[in-house]
């Protein structure tokens, strides 16, 4: 069971990561409005933003965790527990 949380525990939380830019996105960036003052559109690029860092750290580290299952299953194959 260890080793199964061991190999599934770095993409699941990539993918959690990603899933709360995504909420993130839906409830505070939404869509931008046709002319918007330049405080709204401000506000609009600084949300835009956040959830875009939040979708860039989901994605690399589920990307990182899909490449490293192959290392930590010959890793825990190898060990003596």
């Amino acid at each position: 069971m260890k080793r199964i949380l061991q190999v599934i525990a770095t993409p699941f939380t990539g993918l959690a990561i990603f899933s709360t830019g995504f909420v993130y996105d839906v409830l505070f960036v939404g869509i931008p409005y046709q002319d918007p003052t330049p405080e709204l559109q401000a506000r609009y690029d600084f949300h835009s933003a956040v959830a875009g860092w939040f979708y860039t750290a989901g994605g690399i580290l589920f990307l990182a965790g899909l490449l490293l299952i192959p290392v930590i299953l010959r890793k825990t194959k190898n060990s003596p527990v």
